[in-house]
């Protein structure tokens, strides 16, 4: 890494050394800083939704395992139906699911959905399209070659690649596993994250609030939104006050513990914000110190000893937009993930906005019905404050107002991530 800026015992001077970037390359310097744990576990599937594939997997049988009906009928010999119908075939058996075969059968055999196709019938007739007359069934259309089963291999060949390194395990997924006989998983361990609140006017939800003070937040929508990450574990440090020495201390404890810390708040230049001399005074080393976005300027990243350091602002705005789209694409690169970057799903916008052109804007966005090209409506929350609760909480989304652009007109197109 060739950081832009040191962490200097003068957190001002640092701040003013760090060169402003890009969104989009302090991104990428996020994810290129986090150095994926190489740690693995393995896990019954039952236990494993959300978490990450350390190793891929093959199949070792084929799905299905051999040729099955797709419907309740009649299993028959395509060869069988030569010249004009209707077809008179004598019923010899009789096959549900799970059954065994141990006999051989002559001209139709009553099969269920999901029973194996004896040998040597290739065709399954639904029941609907015969007529059952004593002990033979009457078929007025000749059926196609084929239909009605499912054909072993059809659905997966063994050899075949299931799952690459890497993957976010889904329900569909463990099904998928699950169907070729695996009670378990190897994955990478979980991330631990430290969680550290800088703020001496934060308070608890629940606590009394004093003049000058307010409720915490950010702690809770970081908490949430880690916690829906199953590959991650937070170890919450709580709410450290803006003293240089206490936030020092909480970040040396901090990393001898997490592979990321994550604090909210004191990393911009004022008298109280003490954060960026703390990581400096421990050694640390910021490679992000100052970003052309709004909300979220101010936001660092860089390394603290073996863990990944990652400064996000205090505002509630900005630390969710900080934390969309600098801390968490990181933090999936940490855990494995081969996608870490966020997923940008294309929109047209129903608002009128005016920006800086030198800078890229996040505004939270509700989202509305598509138009008649088929892209869906985005309305505009809030006037863009990054102190702003109400608006975020309403969002379904999060757009990007791209930079080189001053004002955002109805039907401009946007990017918009769904949060």
């Amino acid at each position: 890494m060739t950081p832009s800026a040191l962490a200097l015992p003068d957190h001002c001077e640092a701040c003013a050394s760090g060169a402003v970037i890009p969104v989009d390359i302090a991104a990428a310097k996020a994810i290129a800083t986090a150095t994926p744990v190489t740690e693995t576990e393995t896990l019954d599937l039952l236990d494993a939704i959300g978490r990450v594939t350390a190793t891929g997997v093959v199949a070792s049988l084929n799905l299905p395992p051999f040729n099955a009906s797709a419907m309740d009928g009649y299993a028959v010999k395509s060869d069988r139906f030569t010249g004009q119908g209707p077809w008179r075939l004598k019923v010899t058996g009789r096959i549900a699911a799970g059954d065994a075969l141990r006999q051989s059968f002559e001209g139709s055999v009553r099969i269920l959905t999901g029973a194996p196709v004896p040998q040597g019938f290739d065709t399954v007739v639904m029941q609907e399209k015969c007529s059952l007359e004593g002990d033979a069934i009457v078929i007025d259309q000749k059926p196609r070659t084929g239909q009605n089963v499912r054909i072993s291999g059809e659905d997966v060949r063994r050899g075949e690649s299931l799952l690459e390194v890497g993957e976010t395990l889904k329900a569909q997924h463990l099904a998928l596993l699950a169907g070729q006989g695996m009670a378990a998983v190897e994955v990478r361990r979980k991330v631990r994250v430290g969680l550290i609140s800088t703020g001496t006017e934060l308070r608890e939800p629940g606590q009394p609030l004093h003049p000058g003070q307010i409720f915490n937040s950010n702690r809770v929508m970081l908490r949430a939104s880690l916690d829906a990450c199953r590959w991650a574990e937070v170890l919450d440090f709580g709410i450290v006050p803006d003293t240089r020495e206490a936030i020092a201390a909480a970040l040396a404890e901090a990393a001898t513990q997490c592979d990321a810390i994550i604090t909210t708040g004191g990393v911009s230049s004022g008298e109280e914000d003490h954060v960026t001399w703390a990581v400096g005074s421990g050694g640390g080393v910021l490679d992000v110190m100052k970003v052309a976005m709004r909300p979220g300027k101010p936001v660092k990243v860089g390394r603290l000893g073996p863990a990944l350091f990652l400064g996000l602002p205090g505002n509630p705005n900005a630390t969710l937009v900080t934390f969309r789209m600098i801390a968490l694409p990181a933090l999936r690169k940490l855990a494995g993930l081969s996608i870490p970057a966020p997923t940008w799903t294309q929109a047209v916008a129903d608002f009128a906005y005016e920006k800086r052109p030198d800078r890229t804007e996040f505004v939270p966005v509700r989202i509305g019905a598509a138009g008649s090209d088929g892209l869906p409506r985005l309305a505009m929350l809030g006037r863009g404050s990054s102190a702003s609760l109400r608006a975020i909480s309403q969002a379904d989304g999060i757009a990007l107002l791209p930079p080189g652009v001053d004002r955002v007109e109805p039907g401009m197109r946007l990017a918009f991530e769904a949060i």
